[in-house]
C-alpha cells in the first residue's frame, strides 16, 4: 500500500510538472528603419542572454505592417514610439504627447485597455522632428534652441533650410514658426525632392546653395558626423517619441522577467547615446546586430 502511494504521489508531481508552462519562444519584430532594429536586436539578444529564447523577426515593415502583426499575435514584441499612439487612437491633439512622462503613460493606458498590449520602460530620447544648424554657424550666433533660432531670424540672420516639401507644407515648419514666432520666406528653404534626412544633413555639411540649416530626426547619426547643432524644443512644440518596447500581454505574463530585464537597456539610452549608435549604422555601415552587441557588452549586459 505504502509503494503504491508513493507511486501515486510521484505520478501526480510528474504530471503537474509536465501541465505546468514553459517560457514561451518571444517572437521579436522591427520596424525597417536602422534604429527600431538595432533597439530591437538588443532587447533580442539580452532576451537570449537571460534564458528567453527568440526568433528574429526583425524588419518586417513600416509602423501599420508591425503594428498590425502585433495585435494579430504573429509577433510578441518590438520598439514602438510614445507619439505615435496619438495617431494609432486618433488622439494626437492631446498635449500630453509634447511631454515625454505624460505620454508614455497615455499610450500604455489607451493600447493596454484596448488591446492588451504592455508598454516597458521608455528610453530617455525622442526621434521626433527637429532642426539642426552648421556648428560654426551656432557657435557664432549663439544657437542652441530654437528660441535662439527665432531671435537670428527676427534679427536678420542668414539661414537657409534644407528640408522636405511635406515638412514645410504639412504643418511641422508651420507649428514651429508659430510657437517660436518667426517666418521662414521661400528664398531662405530649400525644399529636396524626396526630402530623406541624409539628404538635408548632407546638405547643410556641404553648404550646398548656402544651406546651413538641416531638418532632422532627432536621433539621426548623421547629426553628429556631419557637425551639426541639435537645436532644443525649449518650448516643446513637438509630440515626443520615446523609443519604447511594447510587448502582448499574454507573452508577458508567460514571461514576466521581461519587463526587469529590458528595464536597465532602455534607461541606458539617450538622445545622443542613440545618435552615436545610428552613426555607426547609419554611416559607418556596421549591421544593426553587431552595433547592438556591442553596445550591451560596453555597458556590461553581455557578457564580453
Amino acid at each position: 500500500m505504502a509503494r503504491t502511494y508513493k507511486l501515486l504521489c510521484a505520478a501526480l508531481v510528474l504530471s503537474l510538472l509536465w501541465c505546468a508552462p514553459a517560457s514561451a519562444v518571444v517572437v521579436v519584430s522591427s520596424k525597417l528603419d536602422s534604429e527600431a532594429t538595432t533597439l530591437s536586436q538588443m532587447v533580442r539578444l539580452m532576451l537570449d542572454a537571460n534564458g528567453i529564447a527568440t526568433i528574429d523577426r526583425t524588419r518586417i515593415g513600416a509602423t501599420p505592417v508591425v503594428r498590425r502583426a502585433l495585435l494579430a499575435g504573429e509577433i510578441d514584441l518590438y520598439v514602438e514610439y510614445t507619439g505615435n499612439a496619438g495617431f494609432f487612437f486618433n488622439d494626437s491633439a492631446d498635449p500630453a504627447w509634447k511631454s515625454l512622462d505624460a505620454g508614455y503613460a497615455r499610450a500604455a493606458k489607451l493600447d493596454y485597455e484596448a488591446n492588451h498590449i504592455v508598454w516597458l520602460t521608455p528610453a530617455h530620447a525622442s526621434n521626433a522632428w527637429a532642426l539642426a544648424v552648421r556648428r560654426d554657424v551656432a557657435q557664432a550666433n549663439g544657437l542652441k534652441t530654437m528660441s535662439d533660432l527665432a531671435r537670428w531670424v527676427n534679427g536678420g540672420g542668414g539661414i537657409v533650410l534644407a528640408c522636405s516639401a511635406e515638412f514645410a507644407n504639412a504643418g511641422t515648419l508651420r507649428s514651429l514658426e508659430h510657437t517660436y514666432g518667426f517666418v521662414l520666406k521661400p528664398a531662405q528653404m530649400i525644399v529636396l525632392a524626396g526630402g530623406e534626412t541624409s539628404a538635408t544633413i548632407g546638405a547643410a555639411a556641404a553648404g550646398t546653395n548656402g544651406t546651413n540649416t538641416a531638418m532632422v530626426y532627432s536621433t539621426d547619426g548623421g547629426i553628429v558626423a556631419a557637425n551639426l547643432v541639435l537645436l532644443e524644443d525649449d518650448r516643446h512644440d513637438q509630440p515626443i517619441y520615446a523609443p519604447t518596447p511594447v510587448i502582448r500581454e499574454a507573452v508577458l505574463k508567460q514571461n514576466p522577467r521581461i519587463a526587469d530585464i529590458v528595464r536597465p537597456l532602455m534607461e541606458s539610452l539617450t538622445t545622443e547615446v542613440l545618435q552615436r549608435l545610428n552613426a555607426r549604422v547609419q554611416i559607418d555601415g556596421e549591421s544593426d546586430q553587431e552595433v547592438a552587441e556591442d553596445y550591451l557588452k560596453q555597458k556590461g549586459f553581455l557578457r564580453r
